[in-house]
């Protein structure tokens, strides 16, 4: 089965951020409009332009591009509360939510990711149990968990990633990971006059990147070393 991870970021500043994700390495798959704009990488980022004070500036929702459809809504219904409803220029839209209130949805289109910066949205729920039921019915396989159980991630077949993060709120937001030199790409942002801080971390280091939003975009480095975590299966 293909599937696709696609973060769609909703933000009343799409040129930035359009500016934003081509210094950080991702395509874009046509010309950017403040409307709608795709970038590629391990997965596809979205730029949803929406008006300045909308209640969705500064969101980012979980959607998946699958070549079935069908198949993944069936299999949601075991797991979530699905609703399907359909959406011009998408067509069939199929929406899972979980009892936290996080929602996942999925369209028909999947196509490979062309590769690079890992684009990884993070689902901070208060329990791993009903994410991993979602995500695995939805496609997607874990990769890395943390032994404490405080972070596991799951991959799609065609590219990109979702991460679950343990936290006492539900929510979404923009993640991805770097499996280059975080230190030459903070100087590539820094050269664009985007602003940028590595931070130490247990498991690698983090870049943190200030987005168009005021927010702060987590890139992680790829984990090479597991100390504290396992790979599936292990």
């Amino acid at each position: 089965m293909a599937v696709v991870v696609q973060a769609i970021h909703y933000t009343s500043r799409p040129r930035d951020w359009h500016a934003l994700a081509v210094v950080l390495g991702l395509t874009p798959a046509g010309a950017p409009d403040d409307v709608w704009s795709e970038f590629e990488g391990d997965g596809i980022l979205a730029i949803h332009g929406v008006d300045a004070g909308d209640v969705l500036d500064g969101t980012t929702d979980i959607h998946l591009l699958v070549d079935d459809l069908d198949g993944v809504a069936a299999a949601l219904e075991g797991v979530a509360d699905v609703s399907r409803s359909v959406l011009e220029d998408v067509g069939l839209l199929v929406s899972a939510q979980a009892a936290s209130g996080v929602r996942v949805t999925a369209s028909a289109g999947a196509r490979e990711a062309v590769g690079g910066m890992l684009i990884q949205p993070i689902w901070y729920d208060t329990d791993t149990v009903p994410v991993r039921a979602v995500l695995e019915a939805a496609g997607l396989r874990p990769r890395i968990a943390s032994d404490s159980g405080t972070w596991m991630d799951f991959t799609a077949p065609s590219g990109g990633s979702v991460a679950f993060h343990a936290a006492q709120e539900a929510g979404v937001v923009l993640g991805m990971e770097y499996a280059g030199d975080v230190e030459a790409l903070q100087r590539r942002l820094e050269a664009s006059h985007l602003s940028a801080e590595i931070v130490d971390e247990a498991y690698n280091r983090t870049l943190l990147v200030d987005t168009p939003d005021g927010t702060k975009l987590w890139i992680n480095g790829a984990m090479t070393d597991l100390y504290g975590y396992r790979r599936a299966g292990a």
